[in-house]
């Protein structure tokens, strides 16, 4: 397998799942444009192969100008990866317009603006693979989140119809479904849990990790090595799928 020549652009690619599936893409050849709103942590791991570019997913323009940029200076995107997004569970009665509406932005906008930017310049090539990171929390929904399953279930759905829109065309559009990754997210969601439950940080963990079938949380490589093999040898037919990383999760 080789990705020699080919950009891909990774957003949300400074940390956990983005920075593994970037890394995994540079390290088969690919020139990967890492993007995020802190440009000192971008910084921080950029180099073989990454390039660091600030980007909020949620400003239109930010997104216009970010890819055109990346575009100018390492050709068309063959590779999206819309991996930014926030995690955060509420109960419905309790949440407001803004988080709504924050929720929404980050998580569906800022799916459909990469998406849509980075097509602008795959659309020259002969050769393309569009991924987003959604959730299994966009499969069954999660208990306690309805805002964030909500979302997740957007982006699936954005996925399938624009799978089914280029079915007999060289681009090919997947989602990726984790369960519990071992991410930064995860110290947010204890800390946040742990503030409205009142319960130990251990308990906190316990609860999420129980969702996981087998029994632990998922790593940040596992899910890159199935965004590997949707950009691999013999993936044309893989189109418009949720694949699940999610630890056994039916």
């Amino acid at each position: 397998m080789t990705l020699n020549g080919k950009h891909a652009l990774v957003t949300g690619g400074g940390t956990g799942i983005g920075l593994a599936i970037a890394q995994a893409l540079a390290a088969e050849g690919a020139q990967v444009t890492i993007t995020g709103r802190r440009k000192s942590v971008l910084d921080e791991v950029a180099g073989d192969g990454l390039f660091a570019l600030q980007m909020d997913v949620a400003e239109e323009a930010s997104v216009v100008e970010g890819v055109a940029a990346a575009v100018e200076a390492r050709g068309p995107v063959q590779i999206c990866v819309a991996n930014a997004g926030i995690a955060e569970g509420k109960a419905l009665f309790k949440t407001d317009l803004a988080t709504w509406r924050t929720m929404m932005a980050i998580n569906v906008d800022g799916v459909f603006l990469t998406i849509r930017e980075c097509l602008r310049s795959m659309h020259q090539t002969d050769w393309g693979r569009v991924i987003a990171v959604s959730s299994i929390a966009g499969l069954r929904g999660l208990q306690g989140a309805p805002c964030y399953s909500a979302s997740k279930h957007a982006v699936n759905g954005m996925i399938k119809s624009l799978a089914a829109d280029y079915a007999k065309k060289p681009i090919t559009f997947n989602s990726i479904c984790p369960a519990y990754v071992e991410t930064p997210i995860i110290d947010r969601n204890v800390d946040s849990i742990m503030a409205r439950t009142g319960i130990s940080k251990e308990e906190a963990l316990h609860m999420m990790v129980g969702v996981n079938p087998h029994g632990r949380l998922i790593t940040p490589e596992e899910v890159a090595a199935a965004a590997l093999y949707i950009c691999g040898p013999h993936s044309d037919s893989i189109r418009g799928q949720t694949v699940q990383v999610s630890g056994g999760e039916i």
